[in-house]
């Protein structure tokens, strides 16, 4: 199970760090998603470096908890965005940004309760 612990949260970072480079340059599917929302440009700053954070803290065993629970707020996030305002597809994605978002949630979710010892 540990090496399960591991692959999943290396898995998770890979989704988030491969996304900041849509954010942090502005690609127009990223720009229109936040501008829908109403928090373009700081929501996009701030949810990329946010995921940066979380990302990094996944990748190290002793931090990896807690990048999981930034990760399950920021997904959790990010998938009632979805399904509120956005759409599962947005901009003719197939659902792609809702795919992945749900994958890190999920992992997060796996990583936070395989983890949940570390709380008490």
């Amino acid at each position: 199970m540990k090496k399960l612990d591991v692959v999943v949260a290396y898995i998770c970072s890979i989704i988030l760090i491969q996304t900041l480079f849509f954010k942090f340059t502005g690609a127009a599917e990223s720009i229109w998603i936040f501008q829908t929302l109403g928090v373009e440009p700081w929501g996009r700053y701030a949810s990329g470096v946010m995921e940066l954070i979380a990302a990094i803290a996944l990748i190290f065993s002793p931090t990896r908890v807690y990048g999981a629970l930034l990760v399950a707020g920021i997904m959790g996030g990010a998938i009632l965005s979805h399904l509120a305002v956005l759409g599962i597809e947005v901009q003719n994605d197939g659902g792609l940004l809702f795919m992945l978002a749900l994958i890190c949630f999920s992992s997060a979710s796996f990583i936070i309760y395989f983890r949940r010892k570390e709380f008490l």
